[in-house]
């Protein structure tokens, strides 16, 4: 064949006069070329000769590298022993892991603080999942959440069945509130499918999540909540957070392994994200839900799908306003910091506050978090516990109030932080010294990660880090096994974290939760002479909760000022207990005691004496 595409007939061309002014604009072209030429050789001829003239570089020697200043303290020796099994505690927590590797088993494991009779002694509370599908052991009993007894003398009792928690569900983490003002501390369990609310009727708790309208949706997968009173009408709100759109044949269609042989538990971001819930108290033991109208769902801006990732929630009054504001930790997706408005409404600005990624603008595997003024002054802090591989996070306040920058490399606390998987975080004074220091529960999702990362390790071991103050160049130095004994660095697969005074000696013992295991409850035995003062607040029931959720207590002595806010929801799915408690170090005398309760009122405590348990009573409005 012909392509005529390249042979095309001829056409006829019609000649072209060679005049006088072709030739003559063809001359003028070739002398504006050649002058080209020349001005382009003239101009590399000057470079290269100033490149010759230029003088040779002369090397000098580096001014040396200026150290940090570190001024050498002595770190505190504090034991802390392993009560668990004298104590009587006998739970262990059923993930109902069996090899399936379904995401729910690797995340469980909240514990609560809760004086649930109300005899002054903190009792405790596990939060237990099951067994996938019971019915592969009709032997033995289903596995149910526990709640013990502090009977004193580090005693514990089992009383799960009299208080009527002895119930089975796949939960996850809990909170402790009064919501009804009775005088009673309730619980709030979240699990994967329905939530669930427990009245507790003078010690006995009755299951009163349909009529409250508490439940959540049965599909939802529920993480960390807790009691709160966003709108300062006198009685607790309640907000839960949710983690990713899960099922197990989701999970199960996904296949995620380790090195593509290895069933592995899947990461976040192969799950969509969620909403949170924020339900209003409405009185008479209903809530309305109302997380829409409030503004906390967040949706991410180019595909419209619910954002957020949800696992640990703490409290802030992060403007000092009076209203309580809401820092979220989320997986794999940025942190929220929800802005109270104080009309019923919140603005989340977590970006651009400084709170929602790290220094570099990415976000980290965000799992606990908590909140507090390590340095005695106006700074606040947020630390989040981040997945293994990434360090600690501590956002620090600066100048202006509610701008955050994460502080852990420059305060010591991040690079030591690094190689863990991070859950449970707590401040708490541990040394009674004056100033907080930092409780991180470690441990990581794959029992099997040793085999693709030598590095890391399943059971993992928790962490103490002690605050050294300004007085050395960083300012948290970790604890070995030399100070707190080897009770404590034993590794585990920490979940939640949490403390009290379980003994009414003045210092803080400390309960580890783990996801598969027994828990470890801590006793501590520090013995360095340091002074104390708890606080213990109950609000009026009206313009404030019984609880005094809410309420900022400051303390001044020589030293400084300290502040805590009253608030258990704290660490990874847990709850702290409500006594606020104060280390004086050597101080025997407290200068000033200020409580500025919820609905605003200001109270002055005289305090006569330390080393004792103080109950303040809000008057009545």
């Amino acid at each position: 064949m012909i392509d005529r595409s390249k042979h095309k007939p001829a056409a006829s061309q019609p000649e072209v006069p060679a005049d006088d002014s072709i030739i003559g604009r063809m001359f003028r072209k070739s002398l504006i070329a050649f002058g080209a030429i020349l001005v382009a050789l003239l101009a590399f001829y000057w470079f290269d000769k100033k490149t010759e003239d230029k003088p040779i570089d002369q090397q000098t020697e580096l001014s040396p590298a200026e150290k940090r200043k570190e001024v050498a303290v002595e770190l505190p020796k504090v034991p802390l022993v392993d009560m668990t099994e004298s104590a009587g505690i006998r739970f262990v927590h059923q993930n109902g892991a069996r090899g399936e590797k379904l995401l729910p088993e690797s995340m469980g494991g909240g514990c609560a603080i809760i004086d649930y009779n109300n005899d002054g002694r903190p009792d405790i509370l596990f939060v237990n999942s099951r067994k996938w599908r019971e019915e592969e052991s009709p032997v033995s009993a289903p596995a149910t959440m526990a709640l013990y007894r502090n009977d004193g003398d580090w005693k514990f009792t089992d009383v799960s069945a009299d208080a009527g928690l002895a119930v089975s569900f796949y939960g996850q983490g809990v909170a402790v509130g009064d919501y009804d003002n009775d005088g009673w501390s309730d619980l709030f369990i979240t699990a994967v499918g329905y939530n669930h609310l427990y009245h507790n009727e003078q010690g006995k708790f009755v299951d009163v999540t349909a009529t409250a309208g508490v439940a959540g949706g049965e599909t939802e997968w529920s993480t960390s909540s807790g009691f709160f009173d966003y709108d300062r009408d006198g009685d607790l709100d309640l907000f839960v957070a949710n983690y990713i759109r899960w099922s197990p044949e989701i999970d199960r269609d996904l296949r995620c392994t380790l090195d593509g042989s290895l069933r592995a538990y899947c990461r976040p971001q192969a799950f969509d994200g969620t909403f949170p819930y924020l339900y209003r108290n409405d009185g008479d033991g209903k809530f309305t839900d109302v997380s829409a109208e409030a503004g906390v769902q967040v949706r991410n801006v180019n595909t419209q799908i619910p954002s957020a990732k949800s696992l640990g929630i703490v409290f802030v009054d992060a403007d000092g306003d009076g209203n309580l504001d809401i820092v979220v930790a989320n997986d794999t997706v940025q942190n929220f910091l929800f802005h109270n408005l104080g009309n019923g409404k919140f603005e989340e600005i977590g970006i651009e506050r400084g709170i929602g990624v790290d220094n570099s603008g990415n976000a980290r595997g965000a799992m606990g978090c908590d909140a507090g003024w390590f340095r005695n002054d106006e700074t606040l802090a947020v630390v989040i516990g981040n997945f293994a591989n990434e360090m600690t996070a501590l956002y620090c306040t600066k100048k202006s109030a509610m701008m955050f920058s994460d502080d852990a490399v420059a305060t010591g606390l991040g690079p030591p932080s690094r190689i863990w998987l991070k859950f449970g975080v707590c401040f708490l004074d541990v040394d009674l010294d004056s100033r907080t220091d930092l409780l991180v529960a470690n441990g990581h999702l794959e029992n099997d990660i040793s085999k693709v990362q030598k590095s890391q390790q399943y059971q993992q071991p928790p962490q103490l880090y002690w605050n050294t103050g300004s007085r050395r160049g960083s300012e948290f130095a970790k604890l070995d096994a030399n100070l707190t004994g080897s009770d404590f660095v034993k590794p585990m697969v920490g979940r939640g974290a949490t403390y009290a005074d379980f003994d009414g000696d003045g210092d803080l013992d400390l309960l580890l939760m783990a996801t598969g295991e027994a828990p470890r409850l801590l006793k501590n035995d520090q013995q360095l002479g340091h002074h104390w003062l708890r606080v213990k607040l109950v609000g009026n029931g009206k313009s404030t909760n019984r609880d005094a959720i809410g309420t900022l207590v400051k303390l001044t002595q020589k030293g400084g000022t300290q502040r805590r806010l009253v608030s258990p929801t704290r660490s990874y799915l847990s709850q702290v207990e409500l006594v606020a408690t104060f280390g004086l170090g050597t101080d025997e005398t407290v200068t000033s005691l200020t409580i500025r309760w919820p609905d605003g009122k200001t109270q002055e405590v005289t305090v006569e004496g330390v080393d004792r348990q103080l109950t303040v009573e809000q008057e009545s409005p």
